[in-house]
C-alpha cells in the first residue's frame, strides 16, 4: 500500500470523526421545523382576526375559512402546548447532561473534550463545556417563558382563565418577563389590577396577536376608548396583511405541488407506455466516461469538502480578525458567506488538482449548455420535487418528533429583519450553495460513481452523501429525496443548469416563506 493512500485513508478516518461528531451532536438539538411551525402559527392568529367589510359575502368569509381552517385558536393553543413539552424535555436533558459533568466520577477522570465548534472559554475543557451548558439551559428556561406568556393568553380567549393564571405563575427566569406574567395576571383576574409600566411591558415581550390582545384587554380595563379603537383598527390592517401572507405561503406552493402530482402521473404514464423512449428513460442507464478511480473521488470529497468544511476554513478564519459572535444580523450574514466562499473555493482547487491530470476530460463532463431545455427540467423538477419532499418530511417529522438538529442558516433568515443581511443570506443559499453543491454532487461525485455501479445506484448514493453533508440528522431522509430528483434531473438532461436551477428555487422557496413568517411576527 502506496503512503498517499496511508495518508488518504487516515484523512477519511479523520473526516468520519468530524462529521459523526457533527451529526451526534445535532440529536438532542430541536428541530428548526417546530420553530418555524409556531411562526406560522402566530401568523394564523393574526389572520383569524380579520373582519371583511361585507360580512355578508359570503366568498370571502369561505376563502378566510378555506386559509384558516376551523379552530384556529384550539389548534394554536395544542401548538403551543407542544413546544412547551417539547422545550420541558430538552431542557430536562440538557440538565441532566451538566449533572452527569459536574458528578465527582466525572470530574476526577480525563476532561471530556469541547463541544464542536464551541469556542473553549479557558485551558479547562471540562469547565468550558459546562459553561456552555448552562447558557444553553438559561436560553431554554428564557424561551420556555416566553411560551408560557402566550400560551397562557391563549387559554384566556378560549374560557381557561384559572389555567392562564397557573401557567404565568411558573414565569420566573427574567425580571422583565416575571413582571409581565404579573402584568398578564393582574388584566385577567377577578379582580383586576392593573400595574405601572403594563402597556411598556406588554409592546416589549409580547408579538403580533399577543401583543394586540393583551393591549386590548388593557385598554377595555382602563377604558381608553379612543386608543382601544386605534388598535382594533391596526388589527384589521395586520389581519389583512396576514390573510395575504398565508396566500403566498400555503396557494402557491399547493398549486405547484397539484403541477407536480399531474407531472409525475404523467411520467409514470408514460413510462409504462412508451419503455426506453420515455421521458424518465432518457440516459437513464447511460454511464459517464470516468478516467480516474476511487481514490481521487475520496480524495476530493475527504479533503476538498469534509474537512475544508470542518477543519481547514474554521481554522483558517480563527485567524481572521471577524466577530466570532455578534446579535448584528450583517456581522452574521457576512460571515456566513465569507466561510461558505472560502469552503467552495478551497474544494474547488482540490477538486481542480486532483483530476488536471486527466484533461482534457471526456466530452460529457460538466457541461453547461445554455441553448437546451434546462428550464424546464429546473421548473419541472421542482414542481415534482415539492410533493415528493414534503411527504418524506411529514414522515420524517413524526420519526424525529422535533429532535435532530437543523440548518443554522434557516433560523438566521428567519429572525432576520436587516434587508441587507437577507441579501447576503439570499445570495448564499440560493445562488452560492447551488452552483457550489450541484457542481461537486451531481456534476463530479454522481458520474464519479457510474463507474463501479449502475446509474440509479449512483444517483442513490451521491444523494446520500449529499444528504449526509449537510451534519443534521432530521434532514438526512427530506434531502436524500431532494438530492435524488436533483440527480434524476441531471442524468436525464446532462446539463448541470438543470438541477442549479431547481436547486436555486427550492432554496429560494424556502427564504421566501422564511421571510414572510418572520415579517410577521412582530
Amino acid at each position: 500500500m502506496s503512503f498517499k493512500r496511508l495518508v488518504l485513508i487516515g484523512l477519511t478516518i479523520l473526516a468520519m470523526i468530524f462529521s459523526g461528531a457533527s451529526l451526534f451532536a445535532s440529536w438532542q438539538k430541536p428541530q428548526f421545523q417546530s420553530r418555524l411551525e409556531l411562526y406560522q402559527t402566530n401568523i394564523v392568529l393574526q389572520a383569524q382576526a380579520w373582519q371583511p367589510e361585507d360580512q355578508s359575502d359570503e366568498n370571502l368569509i369561505a376563502l378566510q375559512r378555506a386559509i384558516l381552517g376551523d379552530n384556529s385558536l384550539e389548534n394554536a393553543s395544542k401548538q403551543y402546548q407542544q413546544a412547551i413539552d417539547s422545550v420541558k424535555n430538552t431542557l430536562n436533558q440538557t440538565e441532566a447532561q451538566l449533572e452527569k459533568l459536574r458528578s465527582p466520577q466525572i470530574t476526577t477522570t480525563t476532561p471530556t473534550q469541547p463541544l464542536l465548534n464551541d469556542p473553549i472559554a479557558d485551558q479547562n475543557p471540562l469547565q468550558a463545556q459546562q459553561e456552555q451548558i448552562e447558557k444553553t439551559i438559561s436560553k431554554l428556561e428564557k424561551l420556555q417563558d416566553e411560551l408560557n406568556l402566550r400560551w397562557g393568553i391563549l387559554q384566556t380567549q378560549q374560557g381557561d382563565t384559572a389555567a392562564a393564571l397557573n401557567t404565568w405563575s411558573q414565569v420566573n427566569t427574567t425580571s422583565e418577563l416575571t413582571a409581565t406574567a404579573n402584568v398578564l395576571t393582574g388584566l385577567w383576574s377577578n379582580s383586576p389590577q392593573l400595574l405601572p409600566n403594563a402597556q411598556t411591558l406588554i409592546t416589549t415581550n409580547l408579538e403580533g396577536w399577543f401583543r394586540f390582545t393583551a393591549l386590548s384587554q388593557l385598554y377595555q380595563l382602563q377604558q381608553r376608548q379612543d386608543a382601544l379603537s386605534d388598535i382594533q383598527t391596526s388589527q384589521q390592517a395586520t389581519a389583512s396583511d396576514a390573510i395575504l401572507k398565508l396566500a403566498i405561503i400555503a396557494i402557491i406552493p399547493s398549486i405547484t405541488a397539484f403541477i407536480g402530482v399531474i407531472l409525475l402521473v404523467g411520467f409514470i404514464i408514460q413510462l409504462l407506455l412508451k419503455g426506453r423512449e420515455s421521458i424518465l428513460a432518457t440516459n437513464a442507464d447511460k454511464p459517464w466516461t470516468t478516467p480516474w478511480n476511487a481514490d481521487v473521488i475520496i480524495q476530493v470529497f475527504v479533503l476538498g469538502f469534509l474537512l475544508m468544511g470542518q477543519v481547514f476554513i474554521p481554522e483558517i478564519l480563527s485567524f481572521i480578525p471577524l466577530p466570532k459572535s455578534s446579535d448584528n444580523a450583517r456581522i452574521q450574514a457576512f460571515s456566513v458567506l465569507v466561510s461558505y466562499t472560502m469552503v467552495a473555493l478551497g474544494a474547488f482547487l482540490v477538486l481542480y488538482f486532483s483530476i488536471k491530470r486527466y484533461f482534457p476530460l471526456p466530452e460529457d463532463w460538466f457541461k453547461f449548455r445554455l441553448f437546451s431545455k434546462w428550464l424546464l427540467w429546473g421548473i419541472g423538477g421542482y414542481c415534482t420535487a415539492l410533493p415528493i419532499v414534503v411527504i418524506v418530511s411529514l414522515v420524517n417529522q413524526k420519526l424525529w418528533q422535533g429532535q435532530g438538529g437543523s440548518n443554522p442558516l434557516l433560523q438566521l433568515v428567519l429572525e432576520s429583519k436587516d434587508n441587507i443581511a437577507l441579501l447576503m443570506f439570499f445570495f448564499t443559499a440560493a445562488i452560492a450553495a447551488p452552483f457550489f453543491e450541484e457542481f461537486l454532487f451531481r456534476g463530479f461525485l454522481l458520474p464519479s460513481l457510474t463507474r463501479y455501479v449502475p446509474v440509479s445506484v449512483s444517483i442513490l448514493l451521491s444523494s446520500l452523501i449529499f444528504a449526509i453533508a449537510h451534519l443534521s440528522l432530521s434532514e438526512i431522509l427530506p434531502l436524500t429525496a431532494l438530492g435524488m430528483i436533483l440527480g434524476i434531473v441531471y442524468t436525464r438532461s446532462r446539463n448541470l443548469l438543470a438541477p442549479m436551477l431547481l436547486h436555486s428555487l427550492w432554496n429560494s422557496g424556502t427564504l421566501l416563506s422564511l421571510f414572510i413568517l418572520g415579517s410577521s411576527n412582530n
